[in-house]
């Protein structure tokens, strides 16, 4: 075998990338009760109670704010266990996610 091949061997490397990220966003109405914005913001993202009425204040004077940045599968779970919490008490609350631009 004159003409022999070198056999190359080669890894390929797959890059694993990070997961996209989220953001969760309130969006404010003149139905829910705030103190239920503070209570879901304690409950579903661990804020403190004073960030979330910081937080609260935010979405009722700015029409709507960022309360977290996940990743999708995250941000969707958290979005429909808040939903389902504020339609358990007739709360209009809406929430949207959106790529995060970062």
């Amino acid at each position: 075998m004159a003409n022999a091949e070198a056999a190359t061997i080669s890894k390929t490397k797959k890059a694993i990338k990070e997961p996209s990220l989220y953001r969760v966003i309130y969006i404010n109405d003149s139905t829910t009760a705030m103190e239920f914005v503070v209570e879901s913001l304690v409950e579903f993202f661990g804020y403190t109670e004073e960030t979330a009425t910081e937080l609260t204040v935010s979405i009722h004077e700015h029409g709507s704010a960022i309360v977290a940045v996940l990743p999708y599968e995250i941000a969707e779970q958290k979005g429909v266990e808040v939903t389902e919490s504020a339609r358990k008490q007739q709360y209009p609350l809406q929430i949207k996610l959106e790529p995060d631009a970062e």
